[in-house]
C-alpha cells in the first residue's frame, strides 16, 4: 500500500473512530486493524498518536469549513439570509446519523489541556470560523461587524452542543432565529442616533 493511500485509509478510520467514541478511547492498534494499514505503514505516516490526532482535526476542519461556505454560497441569498444559511446548514448538519457536536470542542474537553496540538487545532478551527462568520458579516449593515461575528460564533457553538446532548437539530432552528434577531438588533439604522 503506497504512502498516500495509507495516509487517506488511516485519517478516514480516525475520523469515524475519534468521532464516534473519542479520542482516548481508540488505541493505534485498532485503528491499524479496522484501517488495514500495517503498524510499520501507520508509523511510516504519523509517528505518534498525537501526529495522527492533529492531522485527522486539520483534515476534518478543512473538509467542514468546506461543506458550511459551499452551502452558504448556493443560490441567490441576501447577506442576511446568507447568514441565517449558517443555521440551515448546522440543521442537516446535526441531522445526520451519528451526530456527535463539534468535534473540535470534544477533543479539545478530551486533550486540550495536555496537548498543545489538539488545543491550537481546536483554536484554530474556531478562529477559522469566526473570520468566516466576519466575513459574510461584512456584507451587511452592521454597526459593529466584529461583535456581531464574536456573537455568532457562541450562536454556533450553543446550538452545536445543545443539538448534541438533546439528539435533536431543533437548537439550530433556535440559534437561526437569535441570529436574525441580532442582525436586526445590530443594523447601522436600528442603533439609535446619536445626541446632539
Amino acid at each position: 500500500m503506497q504512502r498516500h493511500e495509507a495516509e487517506s485509509k488511516l485519517l478516514d478510520t480516525a475520523e469515524a473512530l475519534f468521532y464516534e467514541r473519542g479520542i482516548q478511547a481508540v488505541g493505534m492498534a485498532e485503528l491499524r486493524t479496522a484501517s488495514g494499514v500495517s503498524l510499520k505503514r501507520l508509523y511510516q505516516c504519523f509517528a505518534s498518536k498525537d501526529e495522527l490526532v492533529e492531522a485527522y482535526l486539520r483534515r476534518r476542519d478543512a473538509r467542514w469549513r468546506a461543506s458550511l461556505s459551499t452551502y452558504v454560497a448556493r443560490g441567490d441569498r441576501s447577506p442576511e439570509q446568507a447568514v441565517l444559511a449558517v443555521f440551515d446548514w448546522l440543521h442537516d448538519w446535526f441531522d445526520e446519523p451519528g451526530f456527535r457536536g463539534c468535534a473540535f470542542l470534544n477533543s479539545f474537553g478530551e486533550l486540550g489541556g495536555s496537548s498543545p496540538a489538539v488545543a491550537a487545532a481546536a483554536r484554530d478551527h474556531k478562529d477559522e470560523l469566526r473570520r468566516y462568520l466576519w466575513k459574510l458579516v461584512g456584507e451587511l449593515d452592521a454597526a459593529d461587524p466584529d461583535e456581531l461575528a464574536e456573537q455568532l460564533l457562541v450562536l454556533v457553538d450553543g446550538a452545536t452542543t445543545t443539538a448534541a446532548v438533546g439528539g435533536s437539530p431543533g437548537p439550530a432552528r433556535s440559534g437561526r432565529a437569535a441570529a436574525a434577531v441580532l442582525i436586526t438588533a445590530a443594523s447601522r439604522s436600528a442603533a439609535p442616533p446619536c445626541p446632539e
